[in-house]
């Protein structure tokens, strides 16, 4: 399901938002700029993605946007602005959104953009590839990018973040790192696990969402966390 949130006079017009995406095939909620929230999903709803038809005024959009942020049910939602071609000069990249496309749309574009988001906010894991938010490693091609960039990583470093992802959810200490990353012959101390795991997040930045236990060791948060 697209959540569609707009002026309530413009939400059924014939080149809207959501009569576009209807067309598509898609399945719709629209309410107002200014309503709750929590309509979108009382019926326990999953949105694939929130668009925000601002047209003229993408700064109702932007600040219907800051209240929606305030319910933390939609911090895994993408959203998307909808502003006219005059108004492209006003879409600053601070603006919290995760894109924005034009108005008039063009139905393929607006369907692409959607999809996009999803991508961008979705998980998953299989035996060749994990995505954790916007880091996708692949273990067949040996390599790892993060928002479609490459990153290069040393074999170690590879082999740890892999084994991070394969036990997400779970506290490893760096003993059990060590034996299992490094092997039983390895003969450095756990020092080396700190090194290796500061150089990930050097490289990795605020999208690996892993946490540092006093006393225990590390865990790579789960998407429920």
């Amino acid at each position: 399901m697209v959540g569609v949130i707009g002026h309530s006079p413009l939400l059924e017009r014939d080149d809207g938002a959501v009569a576009v995406l209807r067309q598509l095939g898609a399945e719709v909620r629209a309410q107002d700029l200014w309503d709750d929230p929590q309509g979108l999903i009382e019926d326990g709803s999953v949105l694939r993605a929130l668009v925000f038809e601002a047209l003229d005024r993408p700064d109702l959009g932007v600040a219907a946007l800051r209240a929606l942020r305030k319910e933390k049910s939609f911090d895994a939602v993408g959203t998307l602005l909808v502003v006219t071609v005059p108004q492209l000069g006003r879409v600053e990249p601070s603006n919290g959104f995760d894109d924005f496309v034009l108005h008039p749309y063009v139905p393929a574009e607006l369907y692409a953009r959607i999809r996009a988001l999803e991508w961008k906010v979705s998980e998953f894991a299989s035996e060749e590839r994990h995505k954790v938010g916007s880091i996708v490693v692949d273990r067949a091609a040996h390599e790892v990018s993060s928002d479609g960039k490459p990153i290069a990583l040393t074999a170690k470093e590879f082999a740890l973040l892999v084994y991070f992802c394969e036990r997400r959810g779970r506290v490893l200490s760096r003993e059990h790192l060590l034996s299992n990353v490094w092997g039983n012959r390895y003969e450095g101390g756990a020092r080396t696990v700190d090194i290796h795991v500061r150089r990930l997040r050097a490289k990795l930045g605020e999208a690996l969402p892993l946490e540092t236990l006093r006393g225990s060791g590390y865990k790579l948060r789960a998407p429920d966390e």
